[in-house]
């Protein structure tokens, strides 16, 4: 007997939940309002026995709702947005845009599709996400606040304040503004607001990275061993994919990271390019560990030496670089890297590469054919020629002066 798949739209203040017959058309439905009986009423509601609970967008307003079933004992799998919008456009009602259609469509998306991730109980990986996104709020408010405070500096003093502007520079240079008037006065007044948040962030983001560098150390990994990825970079890559074994083999990661080469085919013409696609913050710490490796010697320097030698220009073989690096995991265990993805790319587009061109034929010589139509007759010294515009048409009509 398969076990009963039950849809949840959730949203801020009420969760929609529905069960779909044979039909797949809704036999069941419930909507129950958010807040502290929520779970029970989705449980004294569901039908028994083996049942999987499909929940759109985990990661967003669905997280505390799943997280409570898991700790209920129940099991939830995770649908994204994007999935469950095309299971919708496909299944013949995309112009009924209700909750009841929305979760109808989480079933549809969760029935056909046996890959979907399974939600566990939150560990480690997500404090380390937790930690990272503060310090990078901090880091991007530092960065906001000294923009306004140079747009401030600016109509103050002439020229502004010089670039990699600190509190301490900006505070000499305020200090040395006199103020002609009502408005300047306002000006300095806020600026030195401004100055005070920047005081504020540069003590806090070295609190924040020192509880970062605490958390990766108690999580315990061998990222960091690699040349070129950080504490920043280890904690992004640890966030993002917690388990590993949620990706059946290396071309399901390299999808993901966005580090596998798409195919841009055409005929007999068998070309690849980079992906734009996948984890966009994997993507950046991968390429930066590469650019580091070329720069710096290591595993990523020998394979762009290599690159180069065999004819590619220097973006290529950076870029196939970063493509095919190498990334480990932690405790003993191994990440799906993305190594060779370029190598078997060239080895397909070697053997797939179309025979050498046969010498090109002689040139026959072809003599230009002569018109037949009579030529127009030269006219006559002393007579200038007829103009175009002299001519009659035959739809002018002609008008009596």
């Amino acid at each position: 007997m398969s076990a009963t798949i039950i849809g949840v739209d959730p949203h801020k203040r009420s969760h929609t939940a529905v069960v779909l017959d044979e039909a797949e058309q809704i036999a069941a439905k419930l909507r129950v309002d958010a807040g502290p009986g929520q779970v029970d009423a989705l449980l004294g509601w569901a039908p028994g026995g083996e049942r999987v609970w499909a929940i759109e967008n985990v990661n967003g307003l669905g997280h505390l709702l799943a997280q409570q079933l898991i700790g209920r004992g129940e099991v939830v799998i995770d649908v994204t947005a994007t999935l469950s919008s095309r299971a919708r456009k496909l299944s013949g009602h995309s112009a009924r845009k209700t909750d009841e259609h929305d979760a109808r469509s989480v079933v549809i998306a969760a029935a056909h599709n046996n890959r979907l991730r399974r939600v566990t109980v939150e560990n480690n990986s997500v404090v380390l996400g937790l930690l990272l996104d503060r310090r990078w709020h901090l880091v991007a408010q530092r960065q906001r606040t000294i923009c306004q405070l140079h747009a401030l500096l600016s109509e103050l003093v002439p020229a502004g304040a010089a670039r990699h502007l600190t509190s301490k520079k900006a505070a000499a240079l305020l200090r040395r503004i006199t103020p002609a008037s009502v408005v300047e006065l306002e000006r300095k007044l806020v600026a030195r607001e401004l100055l005070e948040d920047v005081r504020w962030l540069d003590k806090r983001i070295p609190v924040a990275k020192q509880r970062l560098s605490q958390a990766l150390a108690a999580y315990g990994t061998t990222l960091t061993d690699i040349c070129g990825i950080g504490e920043i970079g280890a904690a992004t890559i640890l966030s993002i994919v917690d388990d590993p074994t949620r990706f059946p083999d290396r071309g399901h990661f390299a999808a993901f990271n966005g580090t596998a080469p798409l195919e841009a085919s055409s005929g007999d013409q068998r070309r690849h390019r980079l992906s734009r696609r996948g984890n966009r913050q994997m993507n950046k710490v991968i390429h930066v560990a590469a650019r580091t490796q070329i720069r710096s010697g290591g595993p990523g320097r020998v394979y762009y030496d290599r690159k180069l030698a065999e004819g590619n220009s220097k973006m290529e073989a950076s870029a196939r670089s970063s493509a095919s690096y190498p990334t480990s995991s932690t405790a003993g265990s191994s990440l799906m890297s993305a190594r060779g993805r370029w190598s078997e790319v060239d080895r397909r587009e070697t053997s797939r590469r179309p025979p050498e061109r046969p010498p090109a034929l002689p040139v026959r010589e072809v003599t230009p054919r002569t018109s037949t139509h009579p030529k127009r007759p030269t006219p006559a010294p002393g007579i200038p020629p007829r103009r175009q515009s002299d001519a009659p048409t035959p739809n002018t009509p002609k008008t009596r002066p």
